[in-house]
């Protein structure tokens, strides 16, 4: 979630701050062009203001102060372009120059020099130049008319080079653009912990439904920080994990309960079985056929009451040798194989793995009761123990008559039996129990076809201590 959370809040921030940035880059550009342009703006006014006492007319006589005044006005315009590098001139109406600098500079037919000093003709002064970019090699010309008795008898024009203004607009740019950085890795910081603060309860709330889920019914969420709605939905996750919890534990209860509650009955009803078979002639098939169901009922009861421990019950892991524990196992079972007519034979190379000894025990017992029980005689069962990165396994398989894929999907559900295999003895609960025993402890039990024919078990453990 955080994945797809914090680009929104940095795409959102990043949209606020360009929405910002643009805007001032903007203003900036334009705060130093106006500078530039009320500079010339007062630059051509002062020129203006001498042209006006320079009274000679083109091609007319000059009188000496005339001339002083005209040499005035093209020192003052020498100077100017000596100094700042701008070219400037006064022309008259008929495009002559009254002065400019430099000697060479003249009114060109047309561009932004005639266009100002055609505005500049209409007694205004030319209008503001276009926004000059950075990356724009363009000139700044401003012109302002020489008025004299309310006519325009000449006009004013400066064109400046822009390489200094750009240089400060991009300079003003930078600092924007730092500025813009800065802001925007403490958007991504405060991005980071609000993130963090919104979706730390659920990280949390996360680890402890997938605690509660692998059978640690214990875990609970910490009701700290966050928003105040995950803090609620926390509280009310605790009070659905408590009755989840009692629900669990009176079914337990129940089922425990029941169990031994009935084993007294039981045994009373079966004691008096046996007290009516001595009543009755040897090899009564009725009293046989009544003795033989209540055992199994007395065994089913035994079955129950050990899947109500076992779900109720903490796994006590330790590093064990599961090829030297399948070894033994293999041992103790080879006898009644072998008085079944099956061949029971181990591979069980030293293989350790974390695991209760004791549950690991029932569990193979389990599988390699079921695995003798339904491999016909002369056939094979083989125990198989190796080691797969962070796991170890225990892999039994038979040459029996396997099972169906729909008959697979099944294998292990409480109190199922494959409908071929009814009249076997049973309870369906044994590989229900192993299982719930392996998941305690990190581990787990499946099923699969053995080629060409028969069940392949499959108990896998961790390597690595698991994390409660």
């Amino acid at each position: 979630m955080r994945t797809r959370l914090l680009p929104l809040l940095i795409v959102l921030m990043a949209a606020v701050l360009l929405a910002l940035g643009i805007p001032l880059a903007i203003s900036v550009a334009a705060a130093q062009q106006q500078k530039v342009v009320v500079d010339r703006i007062d630059d051509t006014a002062r020129f203006a203001a001498l042209a006006q006492f320079v009274t000679e007319v083109p091609g007319g006589s000059r009188t000496t102060n005339r001339d002083e005044r005209k040499e005035t006005l093209n020192d003052e315009l020498a100077s100017y372009y000596k100094v700042y590098g701008i070219r400037a001139g006064v022309y008259y109406r008929t495009d002559t120059p009254m002065a400019q600098a430099p000697a060479d500079w003249f009114l060109p037919p047309a561009g932004e020099v005639r266009e100002a000093f055609g505005e500049a003709l209409l007694s205004r002064r030319s209008h503001d130049p276009e926004q000059v970019w950075p990356w724009q090699r363009r000139h700044l010309v401003v012109a302002s008319p020489v008025i004299r008795d309310g006519d325009v008898v000449a006009v004013v024009v400066t064109d400046s080079p822009t390489g200094a203004m750009r240089a400060r607009i991009l300079h003003g740019w930078l600092i924007v653009g730092a500025g813009e950085i800065a802001a925007m890795l403490l958007a991504v910081g405060a991005a980071l912990r609000l993130t963090g603060w919104v979706l730390r309860p659920v990280r949390v709330l996360d680890a402890t439904t997938h605690d509660i889920a692998t059978g640690r019914l214990k875990s609970r969420v910490a009701v700290g920080g966050g928003p105040p709605e995950l803090r609620r939905l926390a509280r009310s996750f605790n009070e659905m994990a408590d009755n989840v919890e009692d629900v669990l534990e009176q079914q337990r209860a129940f089922v425990a309960d029941a169990s031994h509650q009935l084993r007294n009955p039981l045994a009373a009803l079966l004691l008096r079985i046996e007290l009516l078979a001595l009543e009755l002639p040897d090899g009564n098939a009725e009293i046989a056929s009544v003795r033989t169901e209540g055992k199994r009922l007395a065994q089913v009861l035994d079955d129950l009451l050990d899947l109500a421990l076992a779900e109720h019950a903490d796994a006590d892991l330790t590093l064990t040798d599961i090829g030297a524990l399948a070894a033994e196992r293999v041992a103790a079972w080879a006898p009644t194989a072998e008085a079944k007519g099956v061949r029971l034979v181990g591979n069980c190379p030293p293989v350790t793995a974390w695991a209760d000894p004791i549950t690991l025990s029932s569990a193979l017992d389990a599988v390699m009761d079921n695995a003798v029980k339904f491999t016909p005689v002369d056939e094979t069962v083989e125990v198989t123990v190796a080691s797969h990165g962070a796991t170890s396994t225990v892999v039994v398989t038979d040459n029996g008559p396997g099972l169906t894929e729909e008959e697979l999907g099944r294998v292990g559900d409480r109190f199922w039996r494959s409908g071929r295999h009814q009249n076997v003895k049973g309870s369906g609960l044994g590989l229900s129990i192993s299982r719930v025993l392996l998941a305690a402890g990190g581990g787990t039990i499946s099923y699969g076809h053995n080629e060409p024919r028969g069940l392949r078990v499959t108990v896998t453990l961790p390597r690595s201590e698991p994390t409660v």
